[in-house]
C-alpha cells in the first residue's frame, strides 16, 4: 500500500468516528477536519467572522483564542493528552482533547496535533443539563450514624455532576460537624479514569476539613478498576463500611480516655 493509500484510509477512519475532529501542523494551523467537524463547526463560523467551517482551514489556532499566549504555552508543554472545557463566544460549550501526533519512528517527534471538540451544545442546553443533574441530587444525603452520612450514587458521573456533588458535600460536612462520609457506588453504571480522578479530589478536600472518606458499594466488576485509589478505605457494602467507622470511633473514644 503506497503512501497516499495510507493518507486516504487515516482519513475515511478519521471520518468515521463520529466525533468532531480537526488536525493541526506544528505551527498549530489547521490543515483538516473530518466531515462531522466540518458541519458542527459551521454553525460556530460566523462567531469568528466565517462564513463556513472551511473558512478555518488555513488558519492558526491562536485566531479562536482570548489569550493565544496561555495557549501557546500549554501546547509547547504538551507530552500526551490534554483534556479541557471551553466556551465557544459565550454561545456554545465544549470539551476538548488536545493530543500530539508522534512520528512513528521516533515517538519523541511531534509531526502535529489531532484535536477532538467532544459532545458540543449550546449554552441554552447546557443550562437544561445542568437543571437535570441538580434533580438527579435532589436524594439527600443520609444521617446513618453518629458524625457519618452516606451518599447513594446513581446512573452516570460526569464532570458537571461531580463539581455539584463535592460543594454539596463539602457544605454539609461542614455544617453538621461530620467525621466520616460514605459514597456508595452500587448504582454508578460506568467507572473510568475521570471517575477514579474525581473520587480521589473528593477525597483530597473532604481530608482538608477533617473527614474521612470510605466507598461502599463496589460491585465486582468494579472491583479491579478502583484499585488505584489512595488513602480510601473500600468496602463491599454501606453494612461493612460502618463497622469499620464504629471500630475507628471505638480506638479514638479509648484514646481520649487515655489521654485523660
Amino acid at each position: 500500500m503506497n503512501g497516499l493509500s495510507m493518507k486516504l484510509s487515516a482519513r475515511d477512519a478519521l471520518n468515521s468516528i463520529g466525533e468532531n475532529i480537526i488536525i493541526a501542523d506544528t505551527d498549530y494551523k489547521i490543515t483538516w477536519m473530518n466531515t462531522k467537524a466540518a458541519k458542527s463547526l459551521s454553525a460556530i463560523a460566523p462567531l469568528y467572522g466565517l462564513t463556513n467551517a472551511e473558512e478555518m482551514i488555513g488558519l492558526n489556532m491562536d485566531f479562536f483564542h482570548k489569550k493565544p499566549e496561555h495557549q501557546q504555552l500549554m501546547m509547547e508543554q504538551l507530552q500526551e493528552g490534554h483534556r479541557a472545557r471551553i466556551t465557544i463566544k459565550n454561545k456554545f460549550i465544549a470539551d476538548i482533547v488536545v493530543t500530539p501526533i508522534k512520528n512513528s519512528q521516533n515517538n519523541e517527534q511531534v509531526e502535529g496535533y489531532m484535536v477532538m471538540l467532544l459532545d458540543v451544545t449550546s449554552q441554552a442546553e447546557e443550562e437544561k443539563r445542568k437543571d437535570a443533574l441538580i434533580e438527579d441530587l435532589s436524594v439527600p444525603l443520609l444521617n446513618i450514624w453518629e458524625k457519618t452520612i452516606v451518599l447513594p450514587l446513581a446512573g452516570v458521573l460526569d464532570w458537571n455532576r461531580g463539581e455539584l456533588v463535592l460543594s454539596t458535600v463539602l457544605e454539609e460536612c461542614t455544617s453538621q460537624k461530620i467525621e466520616y462520609f460514605l459514597i456508595s457506588l452500587r448504582g454508578i453504571s460506568h467507572f473510568d479514569d475521570s471517575v477514579r480522578d474525581y473520587l480521589q479530589k473528593l477525597a483530597d478536600c473532604l481530608k482538608l476539613i477533617g473527614v474521612k472518606c470510605i466507598i461502599v458499594g463496589i460491585k465486582p466488576e468494579l472491583a479491579l478498576s478502583i484499585r488505584e485509589l489512595k488513602d480510601m478505605p473500600i468496602f463491599r457494602d454501606a453494612h461493612a463500611g460502618l463497622k469499620h467507622i464504629m471500630k475507628l470511633q471505638e480506638k479514638e473514644s479509648s484514646s481520649s480516655v487515655l489521654r485523660i
